[in-house]
Formats: structure tokens, sequence, C-alpha cells
């Protein structure tokens, strides 16, 4: 079981937080991933580390608010590899901001990339999956897929977004071989969310989740893992909440 011998992996957003930690875990577990985001330099070193785990890759910059590079991403992967198996959408962004201060301009940003980023993606790599009759697809959603967090309304309505978009896709793609899944993480310390995890807003998170602590990025890696797998054969349309009990919690003491 959980053989990815011969299986391509992009990883969109794969060089630093939730997605590097699923890059390198698909290749330690037997794949070819490519991971992409707009660093240069992100995407080498991540690179390097999916080589010494023994997997080929490539080096290719993206930037998901531009539909030609994604498409250019897709190209040189499956030119160079004959196929593409498996997508991680992981691109994200978030700001702080009270609603009534929040400009459209700010708004729109946020969407791009957390929401119509992840449409490019999926449209671009699931119509190739489509053509091949097999693919599997991860988003990255949130706990504001399904609750909403105090001054964030942009970012909980675009991963709210990301959860329905993500079961429409695999309603739409499911008969044709392409499961469509996401995973919403719990609370994980990284670069996105580090400095107010050091807040009373951190401490409230994590009185929250009953398992007493914040998550490894790397727990995140089995369920990925899973989702990315043939044995994914009939978990279609699933949010994969990976949280330590949070999305379970009502009164913690």
């Amino acid at each position: 079981m959980f053989d990815f011998t011969g299986k391509v992996a992009v990883v969109v957003g794969g060089t630093s937080g939730l997605g590097k930690a699923i890059a390198l875990g698909l290749a330690q577990a037997g794949a070819d991933v490519v991971a992409s985001a707009r660093s240069k330099p992100r995407v080498e070193e991540v690179a390097s580390e999916i080589e010494a785990a023994g997997r080929r890759t490539l080096r290719i910059v993206s930037d998901v608010t531009d539909r030609k590079s994604l498409q250019s991403l897709h190209d040189d992967v499956h030119e160079a590899f004959g196929a593409i198996h498996i997508l991680v959408y992981a691109a994200g962004i978030t700001s702080r901001v009270p609603t009534l201060d929040c400009s459209e301009e700010l708004w729109n940003s946020i969407m791009d990339v957390n929401l119509n980023g992840m449409l490019r993606a999926c449209q671009i790599f699931g119509r190739t999956m489509i053509g091949q009759g097999y693919g599997r697809i991860i988003n990255i959603a949130s706990l504001s897929t399904f609750v909403a967090f105090h001054e964030v309304a942009a970012y909980c309505a675009s991963k709210a977004a990301v959860g329905s978009l993500t079961r429409s896709l695999a309603v739409e793609w499911g008969g044709h071989g392409v499961c469509v899944n996401a995973i919403a993480p719990g609370i994980f310390p990284t670069e996105l969310n580090r400095s107010l995890l050091e807040t009373p807003r951190g401490q409230e998170l994590l009185l929250r989740t009953p398992m007493h602590r914040f998550g490894k990025v790397e727990e995140v890696v089995g369920g990925a893992v899973y989702l990315a797998s043939s044995e994914c054969s009939f978990t279609n349309g699933e949010i994969l909440t990976i949280d330590g009990g949070y999305m379970a919690s009502g009164v913690n003491q």
C-alpha cells in the first residue's frame, strides 16, 4: 500500500510551511515532486532536499496570480515526466484588519491567491488528469473553512470558498478518476502565523485545542500521503481536519 513509484506530484506553494512538509513527505514516500513558488532561492533549496531523498524534481518558479505562469509550470513538468498524478495547492496569504477597514484591493489580493489561484491550478492540472483518467488533488483549506476568526474576514471567506470549490470539483471530476479533497490544518506554527501565536490570540487557540499543543508541520504529511495515494480511490470531496481536536471542542475546562 501507498506505493508512489512512478507517480509525479506538483506542490504549488511547496517551498515553506505545510506545503514544503507535504512536498518532502511525498518525496520520501517515493513520488517525484516539483515544489514551486515565487522565490527562486526557496525553489532551489527544496529541490535539493527532494533530490537528497533520491527523487527527481525540477526547479520552476511560478506565480498563482498569473495563469500563464501556472500553465508553464504544468507544461514543463508534463514534458519532463510524461504525466502528472498529484496536485497540492498550498499557496495562501492573510492579513489581519477590521472588516470595516479592509480595502477592496486587500480583499481582492487575498481572494486572488487563496481562491482564484486554486481555481487556476485545478483547471490547468485537472484537465490533464481527466484526460489520463486518474488524478489526486489536495487543496489546503483551514479551520476558518468552518468557523470564523476575528478580523480576518477576507481570509475566512476565501477558505470557506476553498472548501466549497473542493466539493464542487469532486462532484464534477470524481467520475473521471480524479479525487479532489482538502486538508484543513489546525494551528501549526509557520512563517505565516508564528508571530500571531505569541499573542493572547495564540493562547486562546491553544486553549481551544484539546491536545494542549500546536501541531508540527510533519503531522500533516500522513493525511496528505493518504489523499495523494491510489488507495484514496473512494475518498472524494472530503475536507480532512488535522487539528488536534479543535473542531471537536466545546468547553475544554
